[in-house]
């Protein structure tokens, strides 16, 4: 069984497991006996705990379905459709987020919403892409970015949270989507501040958390 099977059957089987009301036996030292509950975990926690195996290490680095990000909604073709039903949450952006694929020069201007720690769209370029799409407005904040990993003769494209990055990084992870690594384009997401809520969005973007091995992790 491939390695994105066992994936997806593990999310599947973690999602089921939460939907059926599981209970754990813990043992109450007061009482001197095991209790039952039922933790209130959600299904936006189950999926988290088992999206890491999406992330390849080893020998399986540069291989398989997740190793190139070409959009959230390709990203997410794996899992079966019974869970995208139960879950849509999980299969869906939050409300005030959206994502775009753009060719450089963006024309975008980039601002850090504090010293060293996130950015927002300060302005766009007259006629530049980015104004020309009509999508992205000044204000929107930089949540995502896709970003290479190289090791060797492999190389991975994956979406990367950035509400941390500064500018510099935010700059170097747009670059690296380089037509020598089989990129086209870049892709990226925002938040509207008017429209989203940044608790969602934080809970959303753990989705996409890399290890902490990956050049491109920001505390």
């Amino acid at each position: 069984m491939s390695s994105e099977r066992n994936l997806v059957l593990l999310i599947s089987i973690t999602l089921a497991w939460i939907a059926s009301g599981f209970q754990l036996q813990v043992h109450n030292n007061v009482l001197g006996r095991h209790i039952a509950f039922r933790p209130t975990i959600t299904a936006s926690t189950a999926l988290n705990v088992a999206v890491p195996a999406t992330w390849n290490a080893g020998n399986n680095f540069g291989k398989g379905t997740f190793r190139f990000y070409t959009g959230f909604d390709k990203w997410m073709e794996p899992f079966p459709d019974e869970d995208k039903a139960k879950f849509p949450e999980m299969f869906s952006f939050p409300k005030g987020v959206y994502e775009v694929k753009m060719k450089s020069p963006l024309g975008i201007v980039f601002e850090e919403i504090e010293v060293g720690r996130g950015v927002y769209v300060q302005d766009l370029v007259e006629g530049g892409k980015a104004e020309r799409m009509g999508i992205i407005q000044p204000g929107d904040v930089l949540v995502g970015v896709t970003a290479i990993k190289v090791v060797g003769a492999k190389w991975e494209r994956r979406m990367i949270p950035a509400k941390n990055f500064d500018f510099d990084t935010v700059i170097g992870a747009i670059g690296s989507n380089e037509a020598k690594w089989g990129c086209e384009d870049v892709i990226l997401q925002f938040s509207r501040p008017t429209e989203a809520d940044d608790k969602e969005v934080d809970e959303f973007m753990v989705f996409f958390e890399p290890p902490s091995d990956n050049p491109w992790k920001v505390n």
